[in-house]
């Protein structure tokens, strides 16, 4: 049979680009794909168990590599990760990832849906440390450890001695020990700077998170879940901040209902 050289480019191009539709198909992409963000002392790997899942039901996951140099500038970062995809797009942040989402999302019409994992939904003028001094109950700032920057800025660790207590409680003591290893630091200034917009105002919103956790306060996320009037909350009773990890199956859900939701 002759093939065209047409045909064969045609046919190259949708190999490279499964997201764009040929002529005769005309399903399209069945399903949303689904933007990972990871937070503070954390990294991409923090999503596999997630990934995994939502991979076997046949989404399309990315779990972008989060610089964790400031708001504005790592919302830039995964903005063109969401502007690179062809097709309606799930945003997902964890703790710090929170206000890069909320703000990555403006200006790109294919966001269809935000999910908060343990996460900050800041308002206009809200930062990471006002959020989390809301209310009562973080212990991060004494578990934290910073090497001095350029310029006067500091990169921030959690000590790897208290990273299983205060990021991982429920998470074996051996994987907890590899995080602690391979956590990247957020710097000071990030955690710091205010948030200059509130896509969850018009975007409809998820929430989950632990009622152990001891980054940021079960009060606070639950406040945030409620201004944002979010279509569906999840508070696992006695989880820690690295739900991705200790709870995937859940947070599976909680993104496979915000890609389904209509």
């Amino acid at each position: 049979m002759r093939i065209s050289l047409f045909g064969t480019l045609l046919f190259a191009v949708a190999l490279a680009h499964p997201g764009i539709a040929t002529a005769g198909d005309r399903s399209g992409p069945e399903k949303p794909t689904i933007v990972l963000v990871h937070g503070a002392f954390a990294e991409s790997s923090s999503w596999d168990p997630v990934v995994a899942q939502l991979n076997k039901d046949g989404y399309r996951v990315v779990a972008a590599a989060n610089p964790l140099r400031g708001v504005a500038s790592d919302a830039a970062a995964v903005s063109r990760i969401v502007k690179s995809i062809h097709g309606p797009v799930v945003l997902v942040g964890h703790s710090y990832g929170g206000p890069v989402i909320t703000e990555a999302a403006t200006g790109n019409v294919n966001v269809a849906a935000l999910v908060y994992v343990a996460a900050f939904a800041p308002e206009v003028g809200e930062s990471s440390l006002s959020l989390s001094a809301k209310f009562p109950g973080s212990t991060l700032g004494t578990s934290l450890t910073s090497i001095a920057l350029p310029g006067g800025d500091e990169d921030l660790y959690i000590q790897t001695d208290k990273f299983h207590t205060q990021f991982a409680a429920d998470v074996p003591a051996a994987k907890a020990a590899l995080m602690a290893a391979s956590q990247r630091p957020i710097t000071l200034s990030a955690l710091g700077e205010p948030s200059r917009i509130a896509s969850w105002k018009t975007l409809p919103s998820y929430v989950i998170y632990g009622t152990a956790d001891r980054n940021i306060p079960s009060a606070v996320m639950k406040f945030m879940a409620e201004r944002a009037h979010a279509r569906d909350t999840v508070a696992i009773a006695g989880a820690s901040h690295a739900l991705m990890v200790s709870h995937p199956a859940e947070v599976a859900a909680m993104i496979e209902e915000a890609a389904g939701a209509k």
